[in-house]
């Protein structure tokens, strides 16, 4: 969607939906979550996750966190079981998988894990 989500949220609220052109973009987008090994049986908490700048200026990327907080040091650390949703866009949803399992090098931390065949059937079409 390329309208600003705030305005759409409040125009929701507001009764007034119908009065926003609502506009999208033509592109496809893939989300690889990050989550902690063991998840969602048993897992260790409190690892710090490096390497989040790398989505710094880059347009078709983005890291949204999700099992994550601030420790006492002011580090992010893990804080949960899925951590991070790493999300990239593409013109075609196999060119978004390829750069969001890209992305997914760029953050490391203790015990990290991804499952590899999300979307995977993208690639055999």
């Amino acid at each position: 969607m390329k309208n600003d989500i705030m305005d759409v949220i409040d125009a929701c609220i507001d009764g007034t939906l119908d009065q926003i052109d609502l506009e999208f973009e033509d592109n496809a987008a893939v989300c690889v979550v990050l989550a902690s090994d063991g998840y969602p049986e048993s897992y260790e908490k409190g690892f710090e996750i490096t390497g989040l700048e790398n989505f710094d200026d880059k347009d078709d990327y983005f890291c949204f966190h999700a099992g994550s907080k601030f420790d006492d040091k002011g580090r992010i650390v893990t804080n949960g079981g899925r951590v991070l949703g790493v999300t990239a866009k593409g013109a075609t949803l196999k060119e978004a998988r390829a750069k969001a399992y890209e992305a997914t090098d760029w953050v490391s931390f203790a015990n990290k894990y991804k499952r590899n065949d999300i979307g995977k059937a993208i690639d055999l079409v």
